[in-house]
């Protein structure tokens, strides 16, 4: 039995059958807490604990679900050109707001990791936390982070925003389509895009743009900003 749980195709059946049994639960409940990833999450660790499946192999059956992370972020560039036409007289404002929201993200998780004693290894896991994971993972891997450390925190900051970030805007009274596409995919990656599209396809496009200029902006800054702070 273990070996059939071992086979990749079983592997990318139970990833797609949590993460859409996560979706029929979130509908039917509309509890953040009960977003489809963190319900996947917990049955998937759940059912490598039972099964005794090695989160190795796991990673290795799941290699096609990694790759396709790249290029749903590519193809997120199709709906940024549907609406290219609020890109005009907005380029200096969003690389303003892209850099702003880059260099606080990663000061602020040096400054509270150090000051919480953190060790060298966590906080350059941790710095990437605001890039969509694909990026952040190979940030960190680059710098001498934990790549699958920071995928976790990634995840854990997407999911975090996705629910909370629309609450956010919304107590700030923030009605620009424009900078609420550029907070949720900024501050929560993929699964703040998702979210953005919900909320319109000029917020869709917005947040699939701010995920690809956070993970420029945020390579080039981490390493001068590590070093000031160090």
């Amino acid at each position: 039995m273990k070996a059939l749980f071992e086979r990749q195709e079983f592997i990318l059946l139970l990833i797609f059958g949590s993460y859409l049994f996560g979706q029929w639960i979130f509908k039917k409940t509309r509890i953040g807490l009960l977003h489809p990833l963190v319900i996947a999450i917990a049955i998937i660790i759940g059912f490598l604990k039972i099964s005794g499946v090695s989160y190795e192999t796991f990673e290795q059956g799941s290699q096609f679900v990694s790759f396709m992370l790249g290029p749903s972020v590519v193809a997120l560039g199709y709906v940024l050109y549907e609406q290219m036409s609020y890109l005009k007289g907005n380029v200096i404002s969003i690389l303003t707001s892209i850099f702003v929201g880059s260099l606080t993200g990663i000061i602020s998780v040096i400054t509270l990791a150090k000051l919480m004693g953190a060790d060298e290894a966590l906080i350059l896991s941790l710095e990437p936390k605001s890039v969509t994971t694909p990026i952040a993972m190979s940030i960190a891997e680059q710098s001498g982070g934990i790549p699958s450390l920071t995928a976790i925190i990634v995840v854990f900051c997407g999911i975090f925003g996705g629910i909370v970030g629309p609450y956010i805007l919304k107590l700030l009274r923030i009605e620009s389509q424009v900078a609420k596409g550029l907070a949720m995919g900024a501050s929560a990656h993929g699964v703040g895009t998702a979210k953005a599209m919900e909320m319109g396809m000029i917020e869709g496009a917005l947040s699939g743009l701010a995920i690809g200029l956070m993970g420029v902006m945020t390579a080039l800054l981490i390493p001068f900003v590590h070093r000031i702070l160090s």
